[in-house]
């Protein structure tokens, strides 16, 4: 066994992949344990799911990035247990058990999507954060077009050209405004008995303004641009009930009305990785209400100098949940590691400092708005329109993982935007209908195991790793046929 320090980063994502690269020279082993094998730029997730860009461009493979950082072990697993007092993060890949024993711990694991308790609203309106929400989600919104070709009922045609996103924020602005795009340009002409641009698209939010985050200014100015290109803006509307057709909505007087619409998607509010509840339970530190860590000055866990928090995950005032956050933060915590391999005493360590470098929302080709601070300064310069879009685009180049993936984004924009034509618009119908055959097959499994609960559980090597079971998976016939699965 290595005598060197052992590093252990749990998530893929900016924090992750940066904490692994900053610390490529360093005199430690690091293993990374991520659930999916990519690294997903997710700020662009959204333009999977609108047919401009592949998945590959913003998801590279973790390994392949990692290549050449020699000192770094890439693990595939969904990390189910952190052992604070055994030093060991225990994941699983299928029935294959793995036990990681760290001296330094670096948690990075982000965020999934929020429903606000009414998780049930998942089945139908799927969030947008991962590879495989953006593609169903193409598949939906493709899909409902063509649904509506074949259909002669007008009313039939109305909820399935209505378009819903939930969330005023960034990434509802960005969606709302691209399915507007696609459906006035890109699909204009190409169906027979139907006419895409008569496409609804509904944009909600129970807040009483689009963008809150970037003031009322801009906030302004993208309701303005979204409502001129036909997005119907509803704000301080409360989603109360979703189903297959529609969504029920409650107004700020309390009343409430239905929206018929069969391709909805929600982008209203983030939850932390429940492994915060974990590190709540063995330390005593502190969760809000969203599961995040409330981290102590160092990002560090209290009487756990060796254990930190960033990105989504960390709670830390005056920190958003931004890539930055999640980047600058592995920055600091890497060389605080690097520090205590030196003798430092974490006793000393300065504390984090954020650099806002400020945020940005695309609304529609050639139309952004963005806010950057004036260091030093309260103040903050506002600008939108065109040039804003253009230093949208540069930025996202900027943190783009890997050359190969910057050219084929820089292409596949020129082709979109100068010809208003996407190149990514195909679909499958496993794309649309995988997440609940998945879902049924997992509820098939445990039911199996609590009617036959077995007496031996999978064997474990001295390594730690589980012996390979037998496949689990139940019959296809047991998964939900086309007609019976949720359409697009």
């Amino acid at each position: 066994m290595s005598a060197r320090h052992r590093v252990v980063i749990i998530g893929a994502g900016f924090g992750g992949l940066n904490a692994a690269k900053h610390l490529k020279n360093a005199d430690v082993d690091v293993t990374l344990v991520s659930r999916t094998t990519h690294h997903l730029f997710q700020p662009l997730l959204y333009q999977v799911a609108t047919g401009i860009l592949s998945e590959g461009e913003i998801a590279p493979a973790t390994r392949v990035v990692l290549k050449k950082v020699k000192n770094t072990q890439v693990l595939l697993g969904d990390v189910e247990k952190i052992d604070l007092e055994k030093k060991v993060v225990t994941s699983r890949l299928l029935t294959r058990i793995t036990e990681t024993p760290f001296d330094s711990l670096i948690i990075a694991a982000g965020a999934d999507q929020s429903y606000f308790g009414n998780d049930q609203f998942a089945e139908f309106a799927p969030g947008m954060k991962t590879v495989d929400d953006a593609l169903e989600l193409r598949g939906r919104i493709l899909g409902a077009f063509e649904q509506a070709e074949l259909s002669n009922d007008p009313e039939e045609r109305a909820r399935l050209l209505t378009f819903v996103v939930v969330g005023a924020g960034p990434t509802g602005v960005e969606l709302a405004g691209q399915i507007s795009e696609m459906s006035d340009e890109t699909l204009k002409g190409t169906f027979r008995n139907i006419d895409p641009t008569q496409a609804k698209v509904v944009l909600l939010d129970a807040a009483p303004a689009v963008l809150p985050p970037m003031g009322p200014k801009l906030g302004k100015k993208a309701a303005d641009r979204l409502t001129k290109m036909g997005v119907d803006i509803q704000l301080n509307a409360m989603v109360v009930d979703v189903d297959y057709d529609g969504l029920v909505v409650k107004d700020k007087d309390g009343t409430t009305r239905r929206i018929e619409s069969q391709c909805k998607v929600w982008s209203a509010g983030v939850s932390a990785s429940p492994l915060g509840k974990q590190l709540a339970e063995q330390s005593g530190v502190e969760l809000d209400r969203a599961g995040r860590v409330k981290v102590g000055a160092d990002l560090a866990l209290p009487d756990h100098p060796n254990v930190f928090v960033i990105g989504d995950m960390a709670l830390v005032p005056g920190v958003p949940g931004m890539a930055q956050g999640a980047i600058q933060g592995a920055k600091y915590a890497t060389a605080a590691i690097k520090a205590s391999l030196q003798g430092a005493d974490p006793a000393d360590r300065k504390p984090f400092e954020y650099w806002d470098k400020g945020s940005m929302a695309t609304i529609s080709r050639f139309d952004a708005v963005a806010q950057i601070p004036i260091p030093k300064t309260d103040k903050k310069i506002e600008f939108s329109g065109f040039f804003a879009w253009l230093a949208w685009l540069f930025l996202h180049l900027i943190y783009m993982v890997g050359f190969r993936n910057r050219m084929a984004t820089t292409f596949n924009w020129l082709f979109a935007f100068s010809t208003r034509n996407r190149g990514q618009l195909t679909v499958t119908e496993q794309q649309v209908y995988a997440r609940t055959a998945l879902d049924t097959l997992h509820e098939l499994e445990s039911q199996r195991e609590l009617d036959a609960p077995s007496s031996a559980a999978p064997s474990t090597d001295a390594a730690g790793s589980a012996a390979p079971q037998a496949d689990p998976t139940p019959q296809p016939d047991s998964a939900p046929q086309p007609d019976q699965a949720e359409a697009s």
